[in-house]
């Protein structure tokens, strides 16, 4: 049993390399309740910084080899069930992940790791935050804060900047307002990630579980013309309770400057809408047959079986080689305890005002 987050005297920014730290810090507001945290991370990180050169030249050696197979994107608002389903995928080893280690230390992976891990693993908590999912360095987990941690252009910078929270949303996000140059850096970055996840993890097509992704189909499938996607959709209600005491309690380790619970909320209910208008619009860019849309609520109740009808519908091999693997999890799975929400007034008022179109068009109500 680690530290709790909120224990944490660092920030995840101790992973990024230099560059990006000094790209993502300069000019900001740091608040004067967060000035040790910050000189504490940016000391750590620039002592790792220096060995960044190992990496680099590591991953020299794969850079030019061509993925096998384009990915497998789960996406979905956070909160949405994207974890679980992730979970249940990784259980078939012919995909590769992004693990938790490598999200915090991305510029450490091919060189150095082991060290690193152990001692990652004696700090970090063995549950999240907010949720009694387990966490472990070698578990599979969303590449975004892998990514804020290789380049200052990813949606996570709201984490330390809140106060710029929004501008990150559009430019990051939903990628409407990022410059071209800055959305080439997004593609090289994220790729170099894929290759090196694959290396780390044996894996032959990346597995990818990012909620902010859901904001960017257009640059993937630029990326990876025969990817796969998986959009999960689940009841606005729940990700609204859920997701404010899960961005209430990460925000609190992370951030380099207040904010008020007030405004938490008010940039998840505008997120939200730009996240489900900004998916809606792009989707149809997906190549026919390559994406799956369903209820996570469905999904829970029969796993399985809607496990292999996607591996049938989207082409994906390896079932049968993983499928000791998906009914062994899901065993294990069957006495955990979801947290219980009950909505407030307050709740259903701010889902109906705002989020109401999700609600029709996906058939949901209280």
């Amino acid at each position: 049993m680690g530290l709790t987050f909120d224990k944490l005297p660092v920030n995840t920014l101790v992973g990024a390399d230099w560059k990006t730290f000094k790209a993502l810090t300069d000019h900001q507001n740091i608040g004067k309740d967060y000035k040790g945290k910050y000189r504490l991370t940016k000391a750590v990180c620039r002592l790792l910084s220096s060995l960044k050169g190992f990496e680099d030249r590591r991953y020299a050696t794969i850079a030019d080899k061509p993925l096998e197979e384009d990915p497998l994107f789960i996406l979905g608002h956070w909160r949405s069930g994207t974890t679980f389903v992730h979970n249940v995928f990784a259980c078939d080893k012919h995909f590769g992940f992004t693990t938790t280690y490598q999200t915090v230390f991305p510029n450490l992976v091919l060189w150095g790791q082991p060290f690193f891990k152990k001692n990652m693993a004696m700090l970090m908590p063995d549950k999240r935050p907010t949720d009694n999912m387990e966490l472990r360095p070698d578990l599979p987990q969303e590449e975004e804060f892998a990514l804020s941690n290789m380049m200052p252009y990813t949606y996570y910078n709201f984490w330390f900047f809140p106060e710029r929270w929004m501008e990150y949303c559009d430019r990051f996000l939903t990628m409407e307002k990022i410059t071209e140059e800055e959305r080439q850096v997004f593609k090289d970055t994220f790729l170099r990630l894929v290759k090196v996840s694959l290396a780390n993890t044996g894996g032959t097509q990346y597995l990818s579980k990012n909620p902010p992704h859901t904001g960017r189909v257009r640059t993937l499938v630029e990326m990876f013309p025969n990817a796969k996607f998986i959009y999960l959709k689940r009841n606005p209600y729940t990700v609204f309770e859920s997701t404010r005491s899960f961005f209430t309690n990460t925000i609190r380790p992370l951030q380099l400057q207040p904010i008020s619970q007030e405004q938490i909320v008010e940039n998840i209910v505008e997120t939200y809408k730009r996240l489900y208008d900004r998916y809606e619009a792009d989707k149809h860019l997906i190549p026919e047959g390559n994406l799956i849309e369903l209820k996570f609520e469905d999904f829970e109740h029969n796993a399985f079986d809607i496990t292999k009808d996607i591996y049938s519908r989207l082409n994906l091999k390896g079932f049968d080689e993983a499928e000791a693997h998906i009914k062994a999890y899901l065993d294990k799975k069957k006495g955990y305890k979801k947290n219980k929400y009950s909505y407030e007034p307050e709740t259903v008022k701010i889902v109906e005002e705002n989020w109401g179109k999700a609600l029709q068009e996906w058939g949901y109500s209280l």
